[in-house]
């Protein structure tokens, strides 16, 4: 592929715009930058297949990953790859603002509504969005900034712990190297954590390591392991890395020697980081494990010092408070009348009596009415109004507020993009199944849409002629059918207690 092309700026300013998804926005960055060189541009449909077969582009590269792009259909109906003033698409981020052209070369039919696009990509503007704009650098500018000779390159994407950094550190010595930080940005919650949250631990663990150069690199991990080990190897060597660091046991790939580091044990005699085999057991100490560090953080008790930095422990913990101060997501589910809003709206009460945060009630007739107006019944419908309620929820968390939900939401996939959204916004989510059986929602009825339904008057009805997709992945699970209103919040309100959520003060009335 070649970025060579140049098209009239009256074409870019009437071409078609699009916002690619987190993810290739991740790899349309990589592409800008040269980090994914010969890459140029997304893959066309000759390369896709290539790789696919044999992890070669069309010309006989090797290349690990499809790196594509895919868009609306009906975006570019019409276009002509043949026609150079009508085969431009400007790319764009979430905001809008115009990130790239790209010069489509090649359309193919992915399924029904979605096309793939490939051909090559250059930036428009200046490229700048988002924090730490001064770590991310292309290839080409930090390998003009390394020292020559030996580059260790480390992808910090988890916190550095003291047996993080004594590891690099020995292998820094060892091997003569300068250290290249590759810190992955490419996802909002990266390890648990945000991406800004996880840049600022890495920084707070400069003073113990050797002297380092740090860039942040918008990757994201594809759902192949070996793909993404080679690409990140791929990538490591673009920034000039000579030898990487890997405790994965990534695989060698694009002429980089890979070092996977012994275990180190912390040695209770003199303070010290060794490895393992070489301390004895009764002084010895194992390094946490990473849902030890969770379970700390969560409870709101300080990391080891003998385990994490001050420094580190520090950015952690303002990253991840105790949950008791945390932003959270209570989004109940369950048939029309299983008792959800009943539920939703004494647990609102509840927790506004202890006043430690906002607390937003999401209720799903006033989000209809508010939020939702327009959106009919259809399951595309549906799910947009599920969408909607998470994404609202997930900014009310965000700020450390609790968003509490209680649409019917019937399908198992929106229910999961919500719980995607609170993660993403650093928050909790529990998944509440409200599972009051068909019958006795019948039998309450308040609103008279089972009858209706029943006599052929109403459409569309969950649990009657719409389906209703039972939660396996919910948090708790009430049902309403011998319980009284008070008893089903205290059940709420227990679970959240339990797991630290609130106050152990609070109770019902």
């Amino acid at each position: 592929m070649s970025n060579g092309w140049v098209l009239p700026e009256d074409v870019l300013r009437d071409a078609p715009t699009y916002a690619p998804r987190a993810a290739e926005l991740a790899d349309l960055e990589l592409l800008l930058t040269g980090a994914y060189a010969p890459l140029a541009g997304f893959m066309s449909r000759a390369d896709l297949a290539s790789v696919g077969r044999r992890g070669r582009l069309a010309d006989g590269t090797s290349w690990p990953v499809p790196v594509t792009l895919q868009v609306p259909a009906a975006l570019v109906e019409g276009m002509q790859p043949d026609d150079p003033r009508r085969r431009a698409l400007v790319l764009t981020d979430g905001e809008g603002a115009p990130v790239a052209a790209l010069e489509v070369t090649d359309v193919w039919p992915v399924r029904e509504g979605v096309a793939g696009v490939g051909g090559p990509v250059r930036r428009l503007g200046d490229g700048g969005h988002g924090p730490f704009q001064r770590l991310r650098r292309s290839p080409e500018e930090v390998r003009a900034l390394l020292p020559p000779g030996r580059v260790l390159g480390v992808f910090a994407d988890r916190p550095l712990h003291r047996p993080q950094l004594a590891q690099i550190a020995h292998a820094a010595r060892t091997l003569g190297a300068h250290l290249l930080v590759l810190v992955p940005t490419g996802e909002e919650s990266i390890g648990g954590l945000p991406a800004e949250a996880l840049v600022r631990s890495v920084f707070a663990a400069r003073d113990r390591m050797p002297p380092a150069t740090l860039v942040a690199v918008p990757l994201v991990r594809r759902r192949d392991e070996i793909s993404d080990a080679l690409l990140r190897a791929r990538v490591a060597a673009a920034y000039g890395v000579t030898h990487l660091l890997s405790t994965e046991g990534m695989l060698s790939g694009a002429g980089l020697r890979v070092l996977v580091p012994r275990e180190l044990a912390y040695d209770n005699r003199d303070g010290q980081w060794r490895w393992r085999e070489d301390i004895p057991p009764r002084n010895r100490r194992l390094a946490l494990r990473q849902d030890e560090i969770e379970d700390l953080l969560d409870r709101g008790f300080p990391l080891p010092e003998w385990h994490t930095p001050p420094a580190v422990a520090k950015e952690l913990a303002r990253a991840r408070p105790a949950r008791r101060h945390r932003g959270l997501v209570v989004f109940l589910t369950g048939l029309s009348g299983s008792g959800k809003s009943t539920i939703a709206r004494g647990l609102a009460d509840l927790l506004r009596e202890g006043g430690e945060r906002t607390i937003t009630l999401l209720d799903g007739d006033v989000v209809r009415r508010e939020l939702s107006a327009g959106l009919g019944f259809s399951k595309a419908d549906r799910d947009a109004n599920v969408r909607r309620i998470g994404w609202v929820a997930a900014e009310i968390a965000r700020h450390r507020g609790v968003g509490i939900c209680c649409p019917i939401a019937p399908y198992a996939a929106a229910r999961a993009a919500a719980r995607e959204m609170a993660h993403a916004a650093g928050a909790g989510f529990l998944l509440v199944h409200v599972a009051t059986p068909l019958a006795v929602c019948e039998e309450r009825d308040r609103k008279g849409l089972y009858a209706r339904a029943r006599a052929g008057l109403l459409t569309g009805m969950t649990g009657i002629d719409d389906p209703y997709e039972e939660p396996t992945d919910a948090d708790l699970v009430v049902d309403t059918t011998d319980l009284t209103v008070e008893e089903a919040v205290q059940r709420v309100l227990e679970h959240l207690t339990e797991t630290g959520w609130v106050e152990t003060r609070l109770q019902s009335a």
